[in-house]
């Protein structure tokens, strides 16, 4: 019966607008919440009679869809914690509930969040206060990223930063820039050999020196311009890991520049980028001592010996001062020696439809089969954003659209109360009819 069917559609009317103002309520609780995807309900027409021109109509009424909309993005807010984290673009964050995690990452566990406060626990392990632990591929000793697959979370693992941990940083490079007296290459000199002693830092953090010694080549007659460098290490007891023959050039133009370079013993010399391969007691040592006719290494210019430059990577062993996260989501560690020090990769979670995502709890998400499978994208490749430190990602919640909305909502609603109530009032003068 058609006025029946009005009944159904006022009813239906009721339940969408209270399915409307559930979203609007919801999203109203939610303005302040980090992170927050706003709830939005859309309705759609059911139609019952499809037949033109059959005389009668039967109302259809409303269904109700929710939506959560997962691809919006809040404003980013500055923040204090340097491990307050956000998504400036698409992507997000790996994570899983520290409860799941005991025996390591397990498929299904990870869940996808946009914003976290992340702090370390009492083990190190960087957790929200809900209880999120934030995963990430761990570095290499070096600071490399291994390569590992993209399209699982077989390579992830918990964050984890201990805060009494120490550290150092081996020598691996040496620039050397001295300068040689010419007056020590002339017929009549002393001949006397000029020590100059370097400090590098072994594998293990300790101080060690390269000694280094110049012994001039005194002719009988006029100026030689050549001298003898020995090199040795402190940490194999003095031994000599290189000796070499140094020539250097008189000429106007490239006066003073090396000319030419021998090796007597040790590593050898490449002109191209004028380095030594040196082996020390941890290693592989790279010297520079430039490149011929190059004034910016060793040079032998008037009566002084004077080290004019000399420059080095590593350093002893430091405490943790400081943990950051960068644009590309690299965890650096600074300690107080002024090394840093990669220690985890944030990868970029991704899929094709966010918002086929499934919503859970304190704003994290789940892979659905409306979402697509995931892929862990290195930030700011591909479609993903950078990764923001001291940052939180805001409630995406509009209050003054949303109490708008409420305003229709609460008129849609007493309007099909109407509906019902007049459906009501003709169904009473139906039963009438009989008395």
């Amino acid at each position: 019966m058609t006025i029946s069917s009005s009944l159904n559609a006022g009813v239906a009317g009721l339940n969408a607008n209270a399915t409307r103002l559930a979203t609007i309520s919801d999203n109203i609780a939610n303005s302040g919440t980090y992170g927050y995807k706003r709830a939005n309900a859309d309705f759609q027409s059911m139609v019952i009679t499809q037949s033109q021109n059959a005389g009668l109509y039967s109302a259809g009424g409303v269904r109700t869809s929710t939506t959560r909309m997962i691809d919006e993005r809040g404003a980013l807010v500055g923040t204090s914690n340097a491990l307050d984290i956000a998504v400036s673009g698409r992507g997000m964050l790996p994570v899983a509930p520290a409860v799941s995690i005991s025996n390591g990452v397990q498929s299904g566990t990870m869940m996808m969040t946009t914003t976290g406060s992340f702090r370390p626990d009492s083990n190190g392990t960087l957790r929200t206060d809900s209880g999120l632990v934030l995963l990430g591929w761990p570095a290499n000793a070096d600071g490399t990223i291994p390569v590992l697959p993209r399209d699982t979370i077989s390579g992830l693992k918990p964050v984890t930063i201990n805060a009494n941990q120490q550290a150092g940083d081996p020598t691996t490079a040496l620039k050397l820039g001295v300068n040689l007296p010419a007056t020590n290459t002339e017929a009549g000199a002393a001949g006397d050999t000029l020590p100059l002693s370097v400090e590098y830092f072994g594998n293990l953090g300790t101080s060690e020196a390269l000694n280094i010694s110049f012994t001039p080549t005194v002719p009988g007659s006029g100026s030689s311009n050549e001298w003898t460098m020995v090199i040795k290490d402190s940490a194999q007891g003095g031994a000599t890991i290189g000796e070499y023959t140094l020539t250097f050039d008189d000429s106007r133009g490239a006066g003073g520049t090396l000319l030419s370079v021998a090796t007597v013993s040790g590593g050898a010399y490449t002109p191209a980028d004028g380095t030594l391969d040196m082996t020390v007691a941890g290693g592989p040592l790279l010297m520079t001592i430039g490149r011929l006719g190059d004034p910016n290494g060793l040079t032998q210019l008037s009566d002084s010996f004077a080290p004019t430059s000399i420059t080095k990577n590593g350093s002893p062993v430091g405490n943790l001062t400081a943990v950051e996260v960068d644009e590309k989501g690299y965890i650096n560690a600074t300690y107080d020696t002024g090394f840093t020090r990669r220690l985890f990769q944030i990868p970029m979670v991704d899929v094709p439809n966010l918002n086929g995502l499934v919503a859970l709890n304190n704003q994290t998400y789940q892979i659905s089969p409306e979402s697509g499978s995931f892929f862990l994208w290195d930030a700011g490749d591909g479609p993903t954003g950078a990764v923001v430190g001291y940052a939180r990602e805001g409630s995406t919640t509009d209050v003054a659209a949303e109490l708008t909305a409420l305003i229709q909502t609460q008129r849609a609603y007493s309007s099909n109360a109407k509906v019902i109530q007049t459906v009501d009032e003709m169904l009473q003068e139906t039963t009438n009819i009989k008395r």
